[in-house]
């Protein structure tokens, strides 16, 4: 039985490999446990690793080390190619206010640190090692830790004291934004009454008729039209002199059509002025059934394939003037965004197209339509990808006042990268589109394989640390840097900027990166407005923190 001992207990290649094998798999294990309805998910397996090293088993440095940071580089630059399709439209309109108010908390804790780190005794990389555990961010770490390398490369323990100050922390961030939320909740949510139901609803899709009595838009074309207004909508048919058609973006309309418009309920009163008088009588007309008419168009969700149509410009298509045919919608990473004739299209894509069934059939056939493309892996971005981020990392910065130049290291190289490959490779016609299954399997591959790396790497110090005057301390600052800014920024952005408890929470959770917390929102509500909110803030959050952790050390280390 030698060979087995020297499997499992000789520092090779082949231990290095099942070492790590193990301890993710335990930890995965582990972290379907629920206590009180919260798991710690992956993140067990940063625990499971660190229990390892505490008992003694060690793994070739050099092994690990690679494991470790290769796991990292995967992770980031995977996690950038799923944010990236969104990243830039995530910052407009609307998200501008969430955005704005979810880098308020990343900054606080970051500030909120520093000041702990002057006004105390731990050092500045322990102290954003708590900060780390305290978001729940090991991306962050990992970045942090790049820099501190760089600062000093020989200091080896003070990157394995950071990582056991973010062991220590973790579970509390969890915990900290969920009893932030309950305070919150407590605070400002209130169930909805009869008036905001119907505040709700307002911004479903409704269907009205009006007739053209606006003499200033008279012999004017539907693109005209839509020009003198900012809001969105789809007019669906045009009855004139009896006859019922499909409207181009150059068809006129004339005084006394009949229109059947597509709007949300909202914007009625706005479109009402424009077009000057609403039909308040039911769809049924003497000599037009209009339910009849739209019973022959169908609403299907159509999914861009098709090589040739990434990258291309939405109205350099002309679908509604060649097939008489309605965009409505484009959902783009679980975002969605206006069909204006200035998008350019991506590889993924969702269109929400209203017409005629054969119609409608046949655009499909031209963006594709075919899911089964999308299933094949196209690894050649992912290759390029991590060449580029890689590299983007190793380049020196040099910045004014300091002595040495900084990097962006091997977490902020690959996600600035994965960000403009997912959001722009389609303009060079690379296929950077991966199913969201596919994604996840890659970024949670990495990411595992890096915290059990990571844990391995801590465990041998970690009880020791723990369990002294300092850990105590350690756990008390992690706890306030969880819950204080989250608090200070929440209330804030209830009572002074009016957003709805909905939102608010989940842009919390999305500037903490805790999809635990997420779930525990999602369940004090009805509808997805957290999960919304969420998607909206984490790009830029997530960059933010990655990128922000290096700069305090390089800056003040």
């Amino acid at each position: 039985m030698n060979w087995l001992q020297d499997t499992f207990l000789q520092p090779t290649l082949v231990q290095a490999v099942a070492i790590i094998s193990i301890v993710s798999a335990i930890g995965l294990f582990l972290g379907k446990l629920k206590i009180f309805g919260i798991s710690l998910g992956i993140t067990f397996v940063f625990f499971t690793g660190i229990f390892a090293g505490h008992i003694g088993i060690e793994v070739n440095k050099d092994m690990l080390n690679f494991a470790e940071n290769f796991g990292l580089i995967i992770f980031v630059y995977t996690l950038g190619l799923q944010v990236g399709p969104g990243f830039f439209s995530s910052l407009k309109k609307g998200g501008v206010l969430l955005n704005t108010i979810g880098l308020s908390v990343v900054l606080s804790g970051l500030l909120f640190a520093l000041i702990l780190h002057w006004s105390t005794d731990v050092s500045l990389p322990n102290m954003i090692g708590l900060l780390c555990g305290a978001v729940t961010n090991t991306p962050a770490l990992g970045a942090a830790q790049q820099a501190l390398l760089q600062v000093n490369p020989d200091n080896t323990r003070g990157v394995t004291d950071m990582a056991l100050a973010c062991a220590v922390t973790y579970p509390l961030g969890v915990v900290g934004v969920i009893l932030a939320i309950v305070i919150l909740k407590a605070l400002f949510h209130q169930e909805k009454t009869g008036d905001d139901e119907k505040e709700s609803n307002d911004t479903h899709t409704f269907v009205a008729e009006f007739q053209v009595s606006n003499p200033a838009i008279y012999h004017k074309s539907i693109k005209e039209i839509m020009s003198l207004t900012d809001k969105h909508f789809v007019i669906s048919r045009v009855w004139r002199n009896g006859k019922v058609s499909i409207p181009t973006s150059e068809t006129t309309l004339e005084e006394k059509d009949h229109l059947l418009v597509i709007s949300v309920k909202s914007d009625v009163e706005n479109i009402k002025v424009l077009f000057g008088e609403q039909e308040n009588i039911d769809w049924n007309k003497e000599d037009i059934d209009w339910n009849a008419i739209d019973s022959q168009l169908i609403s299907r969700r159509i999914i861009v394939t098709r090589n040739r149509i990434n990258g291309a410009k939405l109205g350099s298509l002309r679908l509604r003037n060649l097939y008489g045919i309605n965009i409505t919608r484009v959902n783009r990473a679980g975002i969605d965004l206006l069909a204006s004739p200035d998008l350019h299209l991506q590889i993924g894509d969702k269109l929400t197209i209203v017409g005629e069934a054969n119609a409608v059939n046949n655009v499909g056939k031209i963006l594709g339509d075919e899911i089964k493309r999308l299933r094949e892996p196209n690894l050649l971005a992912i290759f390029i990808g991590l060449t580029l981020g890689v590299v983007l990392g190793s380049i020196p910065i040099a910045i004014p006042g300091m002595s040495m130049p900084i990097k962006l290291g091997i977490a902020g190289g690959p996600i600035i990268v994965g960000i403009l490959m997912g959001a722009f490779g389609p303009r060079l016609h690379l296929t950077t589109y991966t199913t969201q299954s596919a994604n996840l399997m890659v970024r949670q591959l990495g990411i595992v394989i890096y915290l059990a790396g990571l844990g391995l790497d801590s465990g041998a110090h970690f009880f020791e640390t723990v369990f002294r005057a300092e850990g105590l301390l350690w756990i008390g600052l992690g706890f306030a840097l969880t819950i204080i800014p989250v608090l200070i920024v929440g209330y804030a952005a209830s009572r002074f900027l009016h957003v709805n408890y909905a939102k608010n929470v989940g842009m919390l959770c999305g500037s903490m990166a805790n999809p635990m917390a997420l779930n525990y929102a999602n369940s004090t509500v009805n509808g997805d407005e957290p999960s919304v909110a969420y998607a909206t803030v984490y790009p830029l959050s997530m960059f933010v923190r990655v990128i922000s952790t290096q700069l305090v050390i390089l800056l003040f280390q």
